[in-house]
């Protein structure tokens, strides 16, 4: 098999005696430099830099980059689009998630990966650091280019020679250069062969306020601060042997996907970071108006793209709200019992939940990306500008009534209780790919229901992750305009995030959408009542606060 970026680089000295395979530093008493002895076959295989590089490796291996050729859930949806689509998914999917194999010719589907060596999978540190050119279109790989020269890619502009592999510095591994995040928007921003943007994470990311502040960005790796955790105040050596001056980052790449597989090394673990990371992703109130009208405000104000974002088609984010009345609930909406795939109870008509839902050529919902010709969802929007403040809290009224000024519980409540929950990938999904007979119901059966904190400090005290309205800890708001122009001087009382203001403007939250914008509906836009938003879609551009506190009590 033709292999055009496989050979072996091996060193000799200038006796032509060869240099052993390893070192991680130089020699310390050789005038020249170290020449590298590393193969292509050595380089390709992550077990290789784990004697230099341990944490590096240590992160990695806990991954999902490491884990993407293993995930079961990825080969059972790969499989199962190759069988419906007649084999015409081709590398689609596992050029992102075996990208050393697809380059190497060892697979032109993902259906053999079980049988290839390990060294081929996943996202590599091989594949990573060889990466030496990135084309305009950031979508699907298709432009990522990888040297051939084995000379291994780095953000340290003077790398110190070891003798084991050659080192340069490069902008793409840099994450201080737009190059880097051009880099990981190559499989972060997915469309479909029918045209459907079902991965949009990259694009957010080039519209909001990280990705252009005044001609700087804060990159995917966010300068140590996203997705590769660093401390530039605390120099380390990064290898061994190697100067104790450099920065490490962190390998694991942490975001919301987490491993289904038992064999995953520490999904405890995995999960507690996830969590952590979380933690800063939402702020929001909940607030009460006199006329026992709940209403709970969310803003997507940590990440630098729209949340949830990645492969939002398949993911299940949703509020619970839950009033009660003397200790006793009287209400509640997004209360999914364990197993319950998200947003198949029907009586729940108010529940909230965010996600994108995609559809074939004549604009009907569609389950699977190779039948999308496009997507669409109502996910919290990332900030676009600092000046002036944000505008993208959203609102959702509770009881969801097309009109806001009937939205009123039956009774005034004395508690309220306001969680955000996520699954990475819904159960609904899952079970589809159980009955489809290309994924086992035991890993079906592993889904994981994620914890989005809301951070605050009632009266005071430690932080909790939720929020909970009393009388006793609200403070007062602002009126609810949400009641138009017949009740807008209705006052509220607020309980919010740490950091949370109103007075950049609030949005009424929609549902998922029933079609793509601009697209004919099939039913020639009949909406159904729970597929709708506020008034049928009109009201959800409206704004409904204008003005509040500025002191985060709102």
């Amino acid at each position: 098999m033709k292999r055009p970026w496989l050979y072996v680089a091996l060193g000799v000295s200038a006796s032509g005696a060869a240099i052993p395979p390893m070192g991680c530093g130089s020699s310390g008493t050789t005038p020249v430099p170290p020449k590298p002895t590393a193969s292509a076959q050595e380089l390709r295989d992550p077990n290789a830099c784990r004697d230099c590089h341990p944490s590096h490796y240590g992160d990695w291996a806990k991954s999902m980059h490491a884990y993407a050729s293993k995930d079961p859930v990825f080969l059972a949806m790969n499989a199962r689009g190759q069988r419906e689509t007649g084999g015409q998914l081709g590398n689609f999917c596992v050029k992102c998630h075996a990208p050393v194999a697809v380059n190497d010719g060892m697979t032109k589907d993902g259906l053999n990966l079980d049988s290839l060596p390990d060294a081929e999978k996943g996202v590599t540190c091989f594949f990573c650091h060889s990466i030496n050119s990135v084309g305009t279109t950031h979508v699907n790989a298709d432009d990522i280019g990888v040297a051939s020269d084995l000379v291994i890619r780095g953000e340290i502009p003077n790398p110190q020679a070891n003798a084991f592999h050659a080192s340069m510095y490069s902008s793409y591994q840099d994450d201080s250069k737009d190059e880097s995040s051009q880099m990981c928007g190559s499989c972060h921003d997915i469309t479909t062969t029918g045209g459907a943007h079902i991965e949009r994470t990259f694009q957010e990311w080039t519209t909001s306020v990280f990705g252009d502040m005044g001609g700087s960005h804060t990159s995917c790796a966010a300068n140590g601060n996203c997705h590769m955790t660093s401390d530039p105040s605390t120099p380390v050596s990064i290898a061994k042997g190697g100067p104790a001056t450099r920065t490490f980052h962190g390998h694991d790449f942490s975001a919301v996907d987490i491993a289904f597989d038992p064999s995953f090394p520490s999904p405890a673990a995995q999960q507690a970071t996830i969590e952590a990371n979380l933690s800063t992703v939402l702020q929001g109130a909940v607030c009460v108006n006199s006329r026992a009208g709940v209403r709970v405000f969310l803003d997507g104000a940590g990440p630098g793209h729209n949340w949830p974002s990645g492969a939002a088609q398949d993911r299940r984010a949703w509020v619970e709200v839950v009033a009660e009345k003397n200790g006793q609930p009287f209400y509640s909406s997004g209360s999914i019992p364990a197993g319950t795939p998200v947003g198949t109870d029907p009586t729940d008509m108010d529940l909230w939940v965010l996600r994108d839902q995609m559809f074939d050529s004549s604009n009907t919902k569609v389950d699977m990306f190779w039948q999308a010709a496009c997507a669409a969802g109502n996910e919290l929007h990332q900030i676009a500008s600092m000046t002036p403040p944000p505008s993208t809290h959203q609102v959702r009224l509770y009881p969801n009534t097309r009109n806001p000024g009937d939205s009123v519980l039956t009774q005034m409540p004395d508690k309220v209780t306001v969680t955000v929950h996520m699954q990475p990938i819904g159960l609904d999904v899952l079970d589809d790919l159980v009955k489809s007979g290309d994924l086992d119901a035991a890993v079906a059966a592993q889904v994981t229901t994620l914890n989005v904190a809301l951070p605050n400090q009632p009266d005071g005290g430690a932080t909790v992750n939720q929020l909970v309205w009393t009388p006793q800890a609200a403070t007062a708001g602002f009126p609810d305009l949400t009641q138009g122009a017949g009740g807008g001087g209705v006052q509220m009382s607020c309980v919010s995030t740490l950091i949370f203001n109103i007075t950049g403007g609030t949005v009424l939250a929609t549902d998922p959408p029933a079609g793509c914008p601009g697209q004919p509906l099939p039913d020639a836009g009949v909406v159904a009542p729970s597929e709708a938003g506020p008034a049928d879609g009109a009201a959800s551009d409206a704004r409904v606060g204008d003005a509040g506190s500025t002191d985060g009590g709102s």
